[in-house]
């Protein structure tokens, strides 16, 4: 049986029709059906060792509570949750060797690999792009992209809000040094747009309801189709090279496997589970779900979404943000390829 603890990381505590969720309520049903209190969910899995321990990072209402909702929780080896505000903090803590599996954007392996960082990329989820967007106050003049010359603009450096604010900015014609880009940790981008320091804020996840609903922040632009939806696990390549840990991963991604499958038949479910952990009300997190881009479902490494990444170096490249041509195909490994597509002995 697990033993599963949520610890907060303290170095900087830092997101149909009804008859296809009835049938998508039936698979995620049978799937899960019989399936006992700490059973192995890899066949690989069975050579885990008595007292494996996995560290993973997830964000605010992650991974921890989707298992658990799911009823996927019970592991029979101890998972040490630590959590996290975005993706760029979690490279950091595995590059400090405080991690087993984290996952974020494109965008935080990419500035890893570009300093050194010991981390691969193991695993694709396929996610939404919807709740990424530009937000300014409820009564701001401010109207498109072009308005933000000049203007108090916050983001997240090395994360999505990076990279999709840049492509934003050079469709009319800017860059960074146009605006006042001012690069915050989450919590504190929240607290310097509650209190009007900002006047734009690029953000993701549940800020975004948050903002809305505290402040009655306004969607300037949505990040639909300039970000690829694909958010990464990693893994440092001791963890990878362990059998113990290899295989308790392996297991953790085939239990979230049937997670997102779940959550997709059940979002009045999962709305209900979440929302009170993130302070968030339960029709503003249906919401967010009702809206996504594309299902939620974990995938694995493949050359599309090897390319992907490496668009995002190059336009990265193109506008200056990064001064050296990368190739990213070094950062990238094919371990759990097997057990993602199903082909796991």
């Amino acid at each position: 049986m697990s033993s599963i603890r949520l610890r907060p990381f303290h170095a900087q505590n830092t997101p149909f029709g009804r008859q296809r969720r009835r049938l998508l309520g039936l698979g995620a049903a049978s799937m899960l059906a019989g399936l006992a209190p700490g059973a192995l969910i890899s066949p690989a899995a069975a050579a885990i060792p008595t007292g494996t321990r996995l560290r993973i990072a997830q964000y605010k209402g992650g991974d921890r509570l989707l298992l658990a909702a799911a009823g996927l929780a019970d592991t029979p080896y101890t998972i040490d949750w630590a959590e996290f505000a975005s993706g760029n903090l979690m490279v950091e803590a595995m590059n400090g060797g405080s991690l087993d599996l984290a996952y974020g954007s494109e965008i935080p392996p990419l500035f890893g690999h570009l300093a050194g960082a010991n981390i691969r990329v193991v695993a694709v989820i396929k996610g939404d792009v919807n709740e990424q967007t530009v937000l300014v106050p409820k009564d701001s003049p401010i109207r498109s992209i072009a308005d933000l010359k000049g203007k108090r603009v916050g983001y997240v450096r090395a994360t999505t809000t990076h990279y999709y604010l840049t492509k934003m900015l050079a469709e009319v014609g800017l860059g960074f040094a146009d605006i006042q880009a001012i690069n915050l940790s989450v919590p504190d981008g929240a607290a310097a747009f509650r209190t009007g320091q900002l006047d734009a804020w690029a953000i993701y996840g549940y800020s975004v309801p948050l903002a809305q609903t505290s402040v009655g922040a306004r969607v300037l632009k949505r990040a639909t189709g300039y970000l690829s939806g694909n958010y990464l696990y990693f893994s440092p390549p001791e963890a990878i090279a362990d059998p113990a840990r290899n295989a308790a991963l392996a297991d953790v991604f085939l239990r979230l496997q049937k997670a997102f499958a779940w959550r997709q038949a059940n979002p009045e479910r999962y709305a209900e589970a979440i929302a009170p952990e993130i302070g968030v009300p339960v029709e503003a997190v249906l919401t967010l779900l009702k809206n996504e881009s594309q299902p939620r479902r974990l995938a694995a490494v493949d050359e599309a979404a090897i390319r992907s990444q490496q668009d995002v170096a190059d336009t990265f490249l193109k506008s200056g943000v990064i001064n050296r041509q990368v190739d990213l195909r070094p950062l990238w490994d094919r371990s759990f390829e097997p057990v993602l597509n199903g082909r796991a002995g």
